[in-house]
């Protein structure tokens, strides 16, 4: 128990320090704060940025700092699967709708102003595409295998959540995109979405939750911890990535019902009240149109 304790102690003082991964988002807040800055200011981009944008942009890139940087990516490669999960909830559910909703529309046309990244990215990121490329990506690597080998070796874990990050951005783009050029989609068609969305992990969720034994070899051989056996801690990850994803959605569907509600008020009492307009009777009794 003591030495437990100790071994706790000593991760929540685990800072890592992965130069990959520093540059890479010190290179991404850089070229964004360029972007919404000078060059905004250079070639006539824009004539204002709201600082509450670089807010939640920032929070995007913080987000993911957390998750690789910080004691959760200590517990997640050398303890516990269930901290993996976590991670994986904020790389994938937290940053990216961060990111996207931190990009104004201007400068996210300048970055895909090529015509193939436009073309491309107008197609990925079509609900039932963007449904199907997340949800395949998260699926495959998931397979005991493949994640063992990715646990195995540091770039083929970069690489995994390199492509969870940007499969997550196609997955979101259609509930928060900020370009008229590929706008969002409806709110009747945003909770559809959501729904899906929910009933797809479901697969994964189960194949993890339910097992009887262990899948990766991984964290069979990992130090024990917090009392839990390994197949606890799977049980326990595949609950955190299910019930963190399900209430976010929820709460996601939830406020499209009422967005979509409030729209269709508005709309109804603007078309009441134009009614109201074109249908004024004059004193001798005949109708003019204002």
């Amino acid at each position: 128990m003591e030495q437990q304790a100790e071994v706790l102690g000593s991760i929540w003082t685990h800072w890592h320090g992965h130069i990959e991964v520093l540059v890479g988002l010190g290179l991404l807040e850089i070229g964004y704060l360029l972007g919404v800055g000078p060059l905004r200011e250079r070639y006539n981009l824009a004539g204002y940025i709201d600082p509450r944008r670089i807010a939640i942009f920032t929070s995007g890139i913080l987000v993911i700092f957390f998750a690789l940087l910080s004691p959760l990516h200590e517990l997640s490669d050398v303890y516990l699967f269930s901290a993996h999960m976590t991670q994986h909830v904020l790389l994938t559910l937290v940053a990216p709708p961060l990111l996207i909703l931190g990009t104004p529309g201007w400068l996210m046309r300048r970055v895909l102003w090529p015509k193939l990244a436009f073309h491309t990215v107008r197609y990925i990121t079509k609900p039932v595409p963007a449904l199907a490329i997340f949800n395949l990506m998260f699926a495959i690597w998931h397979v005991p295998g493949l994640y063992d080998l990715s646990m195995t070796y540091h770039m083929i874990h970069i690489l995994e959540h390199l492509l969870f990050i940007s499969t997550a951005l196609v997955m979101w783009w259609p509930l928060t995109s900020m370009m008229s050029e590929l706008p969002r989609i409806s709110y009747p068609l945003q909770m559809l979405y959501l729904f899906v969305l929910s009933i797809a992990q479901i697969i994964v969720f189960v194949f993890v939750t339910f097992s009887s034994y262990p899948l990766y070899e991984w964290y069979v051989d990992a130090p024990k911890i917090l009392g839990i056996s390994t197949l606890q801690d799977q049980q326990i990850g595949g609950i955190i990535m299910k019930v963190g994803s399900s209430i976010l959605f929820l709460l996601l569907i939830v406020l499209a019902f009422f967005r979509w509600y409030g729209q269709e008020e508005k709309k109804t009492k603007a078309e009441k009240k134009e009614r109201g307009r074109s249908a004024v009777v004059d004193k001798d009794g005949f109708q003019t149109a204002q």
